[in-house]
């Protein structure tokens, strides 16, 4: 299986509590797709019930813009999880604590976003893009600091620690090595939308395909910071076509050098335009 971009919804990935069945059509009508969660966002007292929820949903919603999230394997709810979502036909799954690649295949048909948030599943990035039932990664800092047993992901100036920006890159590269998308993480600051378009920006310019939001009010800055400029387009578009008349690999557009890599991204920029 080689997932591209194509294969997922995006770029706005909008979390709602597996708990709540009144949101679900609300969350996927407002995002790209929604993630009903049955791991953080519902207590333990209420899995059980949130597990038979979304089962129940899911014939009722638009089987490609709807990601289930999982507990993670170990919980005393996974067993129960993976029969559900297998039974009712879930066709994307979002696997918490990602770290063996058997973890993603027990969960198939379904394809499976895996969610790398602890040492292991970083380290163990590539082997899980690898993972046939691998449909993209992405990551998350805060349970990953957790797991190293810190306090904060960020410095006081709001950037993260070298170490949560060693995984995101590790987490990207992987990605990009197996030909899987790569998921940029949640940002947790709802009132700094100039913060989340920002982060987003960089986050589509690095190489990623689309981002978690927890809240509907990020959906739109997410959707417009991922959204190529119309200069970028029309640059992309030109670059496309010169190509196509080039008598070689290497050619001169507005008076710079385009070679191979300059070309995809180029084709990388009308992908985005399209979606």
């Amino acid at each position: 299986m080689n997932n591209t971009l194509a294969d997922l919804p995006g770029p706005a990935l909008l979390f709602c509590p597996a708990d709540r069945p009144d949101r679900y059509a609300k969350a996927v009508a407002r995002a790209d797709a929604a993630i009903l969660d049955l791991e953080d966002s519902v207590a333990p007292e209420h899995k059980d019930r949130a597990r038979d929820l979304v089962t129940a949903a899911l014939a009722d919603l638009d089987p490609d813009r709807v990601i289930v999230r999982v507990n993670a394997p170990g919980t005393p709810w996974w067993e129960a999880d993976v029969a559900a979502v297998r039974a009712a036909g879930a066709r994307l799954v979002m696997l918490p604590k990602a770290e063996r690649p058997e973890d993603l295949e027990a969960l198939a048909p379904a394809r499976v976003i895996a969610l790398c948030e602890t040492a292991a599943g970083i380290l163990a990035a590539p082997r899980l893009a690898a993972s046939p039932s691998c449909a993209a990664l992405t990551w998350g800092a805060e349970d990953l600091i957790a797991d190293l047993g810190g306090t904060t992901s960020r410095r006081s100036d709001g950037t993260y620690h070298d170490v949560a920006r060693h995984a995101r890159s590790h987490v990207l590269l992987a990605a990009a090595a197996a030909h899987r998308p790569a998921i940029e993480t949640v940002y947790l600051d709802l009132d700094d939308v100039a913060g989340l378009t920002k982060s987003s920006a960089e986050a589509a310019q690095a190489g990623f395909s689309a981002r978690l939001c927890i809240h509907p009010v990020q959906v739109d800055p997410v959707r417009a910071a991922f959204a190529p400029d119309p200069t970028s387009v029309a640059w992309a578009r030109g670059v496309v076509a010169a190509a196509q008349q080039a008598p070689s690999g290497v050619f001169r557009y507005q008076g710079r050098m385009i070679d191979e890599p300059l070309l995809r991204q180029a084709r990388a920029i009308l992908r985005r335009a399209r979606t």
